[in-house]
């Protein structure tokens, strides 16, 4: 699983091979493992905002996931059934995961943010048979609780409250041993749901093979990792791909130390005091909360950072948000790709040399990543064409739950379509334009609306933006944008004007936005996403007159 020692991207790829083992399981990787290496070795750090900081070591790790283990167990749960998790990044979201692998079950993840129905469907969709939560959680399960049949049991951390048992009484009251399932590489461990940014969310079925598939790419985007003193956060909820997989999983496996924070909307400030006051030497940052961190100036002489490498995915990082980390905070942030069929196939990293503004990188060693057309024929360099993946793979999902059409039609002749649109050079960098769907068909031009996000980033008034086709009977579609201000700035037709013109000038005449609305917030999925259906159909359902338009 460890990348082979080489100081040259094309040795790396060349040379590394997969060794993953028959026998693997997840939970005991990450916990028992180390528990008999490293006991006291700390793989916890939980920030909190009064100062009183906690950690937990492998051995508090192993015995407390087994005694939950026990209780589950003891509870009717069995290999294979499905326990979701609606928590907080905390300790006991770390020690219920472990304690659903060891026992041969299947974790799905949930995310806080989830309203009623959206938590409903996906309960209802997973037949998940248990849930741990909290209780702001609990709240939002009992809502829905006798419409879901297959729900036998609801744990809260927040303790046993009418329904719900106490999780921490099930831990202390239960032996810390436990026999840990014997698990192959294709046993399922993990379902999460898509995103559902362009329909119906699908859950994404895993094997245990998914962890070690992530440990060259952990290694990759930062540089070497682990070396000493190396310590992770992200603020991603640990209930997306992107933070369970980038960031917790890969680095407790790697005997990283991890650091969690309380659940809040997302604060840049608070971000910089994280980072700083626990000595965080990795993050794992997605894209717009970088340009939400743009609003803090000069961050290196407030805050006493020690970072030493950022990640960031899940939208495109562009040159915009690349050069002023640069110039901002003196890292390179390496950005990666993947979707929650599989993740973490395409990278930088500044440390191997394989860093440019603007590109996501070059395929990850261990994966052999194309652009290819409709049919799965690869393209030429400089083609626009769909993201693929080549199978197998260790990262890739072993299917859609309950939904082999779906499944099936993810796949062309070897390839895995991601309906993402990309282009890749004669070195093997590839530029992200953008999903499928999000592909703006203006006067007979095929427009990604990445490169001009990127570009209206760049305007000192602009905080956030989006770019969207909307319906114009002339051009088929016209570019049009969702601007969250800068708090220094108001919305004005003469600004609106200038954006305009701030595009044009940089990109192109067919690729400026003809129409520029301001907004309070963009809609977001809970993996910082932008929604860009829900912002199509807004357009489309608006009047040709309204908004600040351009001829």
């Amino acid at each position: 699983m460890q990348l082979p020692f080489h100081d040259r991207y094309d040795d790396l790829y060349r040379d590394f091979s997969w060794r993953i083992p028959e026998d693997f399981n997840i939970g005991r990787a990450v916990s028992d493992d180390w528990a008999v290496r490293a006991p006291e070795r700390v793989c916890l750090e939980h920030f909190s905002p009064d100062g009183y900081h906690r950690t937990m070591t492998y051995r508090a790790l192993a015995d407390r996931s087994a005694a939950f283990a026990n209780a589950l167990v003891l509870l009717g749960i069995k290999r294979g059934d499905r326990v979701a998790l609606l928590l907080p990044q905390s300790f006991e979201t770390v020690i219920a995961h472990v304690a659903i692998y060891k026992m041969g079950a299947i974790a799905l993840p949930l995310a806080l943010l989830f309203g009623v129905e959206a938590l409903e469907y996906r309960l209802k969709a997973a037949g998940a048979a248990a849930i741990v939560t909290n209780g702001f959680g609990f709240e939002r399960i009992r809502q829905v609780r006798n419409r879901l049949p297959m729900l036998k049991h609801v744990i809260s951390i927040d303790g046993a409250n009418g329904d719900a048992l106490g999780f921490a009484e099930l831990v202390d009251s239960h032996p810390s041993i436990f026999d840990v399932a014997r698990s192959g590489p294709n046993d399922p461990a993990l379902m999460i749901f898509t995103s559902g940014t362009t329909g119906p969310p699908k859950g994404a079925l895993h094997g245990h093979r998914v962890l070690p598939g992530h440990i060259p790419g952990m290694q990759f985007a930062h540089e070497g990792f682990p070396k000493a003193g190396d310590k992770i956060w992200t603020p991603s909820d640990w209930a997306w791909a992107g933070g369970l997989l980038n960031a917790l999983l890969p680095s407790l496996l790697l005997g990283v130390p991890v650091v969690s924070s309380p659940a809040q909307k997302f604060d840049a400030d608070m971000a910089y005091r994280i980072m700083a006051e626990m000595k965080v030497r990795n993050a794992f940052i997605p894209p717009t909360a970088l340009r939400l961190m743009r609003s803090v100036s000069d961050p290196r002489s407030k805050y006493d950072l020690t970072l030493r490498t950022i990640g960031s995915a899940g939208e495109a990082l562009g040159r915009e948000t690349y050069e002023w980390a640069r110039r901002a905070l003196g890292i390179t942030v390496n950005e990666f790709y993947g979707q929650t069929e599989c993740n973490f196939v395409l990278s930088s990293s500044g440390g191997y040399g394989v860093t440019r503004a603007g590109a996501i990188g070059r395929a990850v060693p261990g994966h052999r990543v194309a652009i290819v057309d409709d049919a799965g024929d690869e393209l030429p360099a400089g083609e626009p064409g769909q993201i693929a993946i080549a199978s197998p793979d260790p990262v890739m999902f072993l299917g859609y739950w309950n939904d082999a059409a779906a499944t099936e039609k993810k796949f062309v002749k070897n390839w895995l379509l991601t309906g993402d649109i990309g282009r890749q050079d004669a070195e093997g960098y590839v530029t992200f334009e953008g999903r499928d769907d999000d592909v703006i068909t203006s006067s007979g031009y095929r427009i990604g609306p990445a490169e001009i996000e990127d570009c209206l980033i760049g305007h000192p008034a602009v905080q956030l933006a989006a770019a969207v086709g909307k319906p114009d009977v002339v051009r088929t579609e016209i570019v049009k944008a969702y601007i969250v201000l800068s708090p220094a700035h108001s919305p004005s037709e003469a600004l609106a004007a200038d954006i305009r013109e701030w595009v044009k000038m940089r990109l192109s005449m067919h690729e400026y936005p003809r129409e520029v609305e301001f907004v309070e917030s963009l809609p977001l999925t809970t993996t910082g996403k932008v929604i860009r259906r829900l912002l199509r159909e807004k357009a489309a359902a608006e009047d040709s007159n309204l908004g600040q338009r351009a001829t």
